[in-house]
């Protein structure tokens, strides 16, 4: 669960477009280059439908007790040190009139407390709006709303869910700190959550059409004896240098801060449920946290 923190940006900022640029032309079987690590998944697949998963899950964790409260301890770092001072540079000077939206809002109730499957605190909370849909991760729990009613559609389920069928550790692992994210360009739903147990892992699942309750292409990548706390997510679509992008600050064993680490996945072949890679860049202990690039909106990004 995410403890305080603050972000920095500047030589943050350019080591991610350093990243991205390098993203497409270092050999896939590579592990270290000029300082960007390459890594390939530890393995992919293709899933049975969300609900299908769903179902196996929950036949599988019947007679399961509820899950205890639990709290990642706040680990130490430069998260509880100051910055230096420094001038705002988004700041403005000026205040706009506040104005009321005009588009029909909704409001209705999501994931509480008691179906978060974590009891625990902060919650993490987190969603997406699709073409039709919206998905709302709460700690260790999502679920899926039609997004014209607001009319639940599925959940609120435990997160390693998704993950049922899958080899490896997600399955067995329901970490907190998820994302959802929705690709608009490729109108794809993409689903990240942590391993927080040595080895830690981080699995992926991208979904193979807009809706969210279909099946998904998913991934596992390796981070060792990296704690990869606090990760971000981020869709690039940009023509020439397409990624999604993966930001985290990592502790060394989970104790000692390494600092933010920036990392680009191939969404290419992400998309279409082939082999992928996952391309890194190791910053100081300096930098304590850094926001991925994200796209929102209709206009593409310029090339490259």
């Amino acid at each position: 669960m995410n403890s305080v923190r603050q972000l920095m940006g500047g030589a943050a900022v350019c080591a991610l477009a350093a990243a991205s640029a390098a993203f497409l032309t270092s050999p896939a079987n590579a592990d270290n280059i000029l300082g960007l690590k390459v890594f390939k998944e530890v393995h992919h697949d293709t899933s049975l439908p969300l609900g299908d998963m769903i179902r196996i899950y929950n036949e599988q964790h019947r007679n399961e007790a509820p899950a205890s409260p639990h709290v990642i301890p706040l680990l130490p770092g430069p998260a509880t040190m100051k910055l230096p001072a420094v001038p705002d540079g988004i700041k403005g000077n000026t205040m706009l009139p506040v104005t009321v939206p005009t588009t029909d809002l909704l409001n209705f109730d999501g994931i509480d407390d008691a179906h978060s499957f974590c009891n625990c605190a902060p919650p993490d909370t987190n969603g997406a709006v699709g073409a039709t849909q919206y998905v709302q991760w709460v700690n260790a729990a999502f679920a899926i709303y039609n997004k014209t009613p607001g009319a639940l559609i599925s959940g609120p389920t435990a997160g390693n869910a998704l993950w049922s069928g899958f080899s490896g550790r997600c399955a067995g692992s329901n970490s907190g700190d998820p994302i959802a994210q929705y690709d608009k360009v490729a109108g794809r739903w993409v689903m990240m959550q942590p391993v927080f147990s040595s080895p830690f892992k981080m699995c992926f699942a991208v979904s193979t059409t807009s809706d969210a309750t279909g099946t998904y292409n998913r991934y596992e990548f390796d981070f060792g004896s990296a704690f990869p706390d606090y990760p971000k997510l981020g869709v690039w679509p940009a023509v020439g240098n397409t990624a999604y992008f993966l930001t985290v600050r990592n502790f060394l064993n989970g104790q000692t801060f390494k600092g933010a680490e920036l990392c680009g996945m191939d969404r290419t072949n992400m998309l279409v449920g082939l082999a992928a890679t996952m391309q890194c860049v190791q910053l100081s202990s300096s930098f304590d946290g850094v926001l991925p690039g994200d796209f929102d909106g209709t206009i593409l990004p310029p090339a490259g």
